[in-house]
């Protein structure tokens, strides 16, 4: 999906939105997990926390046919241990090809990990998981709207 100005500024300005409402976190990462698979038409996102001290990534929400295959898993695992290890983003267009995915769904194609820093920018809070059955899903306009999504959405980590 190719988001169009239109659409980004959109997007962002719901999510600016959501988190200016915020007052179950839960409910509020449900509806930007939501909004994010509507606009881009993907099949699953996810939220996830980050637990540095416990070595963890949690699922929070997701949005999709179903949760994810590994809820809970080492941060040094998969594409999302590689976005936590780099502070930035992952955009793998053939998971086929990449021996870190994890698989969650057999029809995944291409995936991207968007991390979410804390505010301080030195460690990653959490991260926005977005699949895709389409090979190369994420153009750079695309990562780049997700990237600005995460910035928009850092309130939702503060704790």
């Amino acid at each position: 999906m190719s988001f169009l100005s239109a659409d980004g500024d959109k997007l962002t300005a719901d999510l600016r939105r959501i988190v200016s409402a915020a007052t179950d976190r839960a409910t509020s990462l449900q509806e930007v997990a939501d909004l994010i698979k509507t606009t881009g038409s993907y099949r699953w996102v996810g939220l996830y926390d980050v637990d540095r001290a416990a070595g963890i990534v949690t699922n929070i929400v997701c949005s999709g046919p179903g949760p994810p295959e590994y809820p809970s898993f080492p941060i040094t695992k998969g594409l999302t241990g590689a976005a936590i290890s780099t502070r930035k983003t992952v955009n793998v267009g053939d998971v086929a090809a990449d021996p870190r995915y994890l698989t969650a769904f057999g029809t995944t194609k291409s995936e991207i990990i968007v991390p979410v820093l804390d505010w301080a920018r030195e460690n990653v809070a959490g991260t926005i998981d977005v699949e895709s059955e389409r090979s190369n899903a994420f153009r750079e306009e695309v990562q780049a709207l997700l990237e600005t999504c995460a910035d928009v959405i850092r309130p939702l980590w503060r704790r």
